[in-house]
């Protein structure tokens, strides 16, 4: 009898203590705590991003210290990651790229040019088929840019202060991809 009710403590322990470390947003278990180079970073807030009423992905912005102040995230030259994690089959590498070129030119108030290179070495890491269930992490550090992880698989790494800002500003700028969504990321 002992020994059922030692297995059931250890198995509700188990339950309790892997539903603590996810948040479901869409579907998606949102990690609340992630790990690049040995950095952990935890996450701030986790939504979904839309467009004519379909989910597209799964949006996650993690920080060294959690914050509501999308101009000091914009501007900080800390350790950040956003996670996109595709839930559409409808996505395509020509839509991503569309709608990351979008987004710079939303982010930037149409100010690209410094950076055009830039987005197009980002845009290259979506190049190959994008399917549902793929997990992208775009990963700053200061030290070394902006780390296009696919899966895991570091695609890309774009240096720079100005890109990073206009990056993390798709999500978080006054002009943000949605407005909802920035909410969502900043008010967990």
């Amino acid at each position: 009898m002992v020994r059922i009710v030692t297995r059931f403590a250890f198995g509700l322990a188990f339950m309790l203590a892997s539903t603590v470390h996810a948040k479901q947003v869409s579907g998606v278990d949102v990690a609340e705590t992630i790990s690049h180079s040995q950095e952990s970073l935890k996450l701030n807030g986790a939504g979904t991003r839309t467009k004519f009423f379909v989910d597209m992905y799964v949006t996650a912005l993690y920080l060294s210290e959690t914050s509501s102040d999308a101009a000091g995230i914009i501007a900080a030259d800390d350790s950040m990651a956003i996670r996109l994690h595709i839930v559409s089959d409808l996505i395509t590498p020509e839509r991503m790229a569309d709608f990351t070129r979008d987004g710079f030119v939303r982010s930037t108030g149409g100010n690209i040019a410094d950076i055009e290179a830039d987005i197009e070495s980002l845009v290259a890491a979506f190049q190959d088929a994008v399917d549902q269930g793929d997990i992208f992490d775009l990963v700053y550090q200061p030290d070394t840019g902006v780390t296009v992880y696919r899966n895991g698989e570091a695609k890309s790494t774009v240096t720079g202060l100005k890109f990073k800002q206009a990056l993390f500003g798709i999500w978080l700028s006054e002009d943000p991809v949605q407005k909802g969504l920035r909410d969502d990321l900043l008010n967990g």
